[in-house]
């Protein structure tokens, strides 16, 4: 198990195989993916799946998403952290920051600490020039944890049909407010 960020309250570490009843019960959930084109998990061999797909994407990219632990009851709490996306902006592809949480752990300040954690590890242990995040226009709460931790809003743009704002944050930025 590979740990990549330790706060006061959280693991932030690889994805492994046994985090499949994790990731099961985190997307089989249809308001986790009421933004998300509505299609919720059905099998705990799709959780695997997704489990293998973000393995994979250590290995290709470097870097994939992450799972969260609850420090002090172990619980899995959801993903976090950065990918290399190639698929969602059609003209061009980018490092995007992400994150998804279980129904009962939304509202505790979870999101918008494991995002500030994955920023600054994109920037100073990565060293990316820039961080990229989209979220369905609709979603509230995570366009307003993109905002409150530094990205800048730059335009929108449809994904599947269904607007999406685009936000970015470069490196020189990020220094700035983060001294």
């Amino acid at each position: 198990m590979k740990v990549h960020i330790e706060t006061e309250r959280l693991i932030i570490r690889d994805l492994e195989k046994y985090d499949s009843n994790g990731i099961f019960e985190l997307d089989s959930d249809p308001d986790v993916h009421e933004y998300l084109g509505k299609k919720p998990m059905k099998t705990i061999e799709e959780a695997d799946q997704v489990i293998d797909f973000i393995r994979n994407q250590y290995i290709d990219n470097g870097i994939g998403r992450w799972a969260i632990i609850d420090k002090k009851t172990e619980d899995f709490i959801g993903w976090t952290g950065l990918k290399y996306e190639q698929g969602l902006r059609k003209y061009f592809s980018y490092y995007d920051l992400g994150y998804r949480l279980r129904k009962k752990y939304w509202g505790k300040g979870i999101a918008t600490e494991t995002a500030i954690e994955s920023l600054k590890y994109g920037f100073e242990k990565l060293d990316l020039k820039e961080i990229g995040a989209a979220a369905d226009i609709n979603h509230l709460a995570s366009n307003k944890i993109l905002k409150k931790i530094g990205l800048k809003l730059i335009d929108g743009f449809d994904y599947e049909g269904v607007p999406h704002n685009w936000y970015n944050i470069k490196k020189t930025e990020w220094i700035k407010t983060n001294r």
